[in-house]
């Protein structure tokens, strides 16, 4: 709780009693979107890494959700992201800083700027959340296991 409080005090996060249904939906979510963007790439690469970008947001969510808390609907994906940076901690800071990075390039693409993605940016993107939702998955199960 300590570690989150200053995300709770300035209404970024809440605490929430979030279902095992929701949580695994979510995850279910995460694995779609990265098949999903994967197969976009061939055609559109803006649309990929948008929906590959979706994967990070939705694994973060659902490991967001296990530990009870929700983002704020108001900057949801920031404020996601800085929930993560502090569950996972330094070990992972280094990923959380690359998937904000790629929030705010998401952004442009999909409401500024058609073709701003690279070819490289969107297979580094859908490397990089690839490993991620496998890690989450794994940390996920890990809790899970009685």
């Amino acid at each position: 709780m300590k570690r989150y409080e200053q995300l709770l005090k300035s209404g970024r996060i809440r605490r929430e009693k979030i279902s095992k249904a929701e949580i695994r939906r979510t995850l279910e979510k995460a694995e779609r979107d990265l098949k999903t963007g994967r197969k976009l790439m061939e055609d559109d690469l803006d649309w990929g890494f948008a929906v590959t970008y979706n994967a990070a947001l939705q694994a973060s969510r659902a490991y967001m959700f296990s530990r009870g808390y929700r983002p704020a609907s108001a900057q949801g994906h920031k404020n996601t992201f800085a929930f993560m940076a502090l569950a996972l901690g330094k070990e992972h800071r280094d990923v959380i800083t690359y998937f904000d990075r790629m929030r705010n390039k998401r952004n442009r693409a999909v409401y500024d700027a058609s073709g701003l993605i690279t070819e490289t940016e969107a297979r580094n993107l859908l490397r990089v959340t690839r490993k991620f939702v496998t890690m989450i998955k794994k940390r996920l199960a890990e809790t899970a296991r009685p």
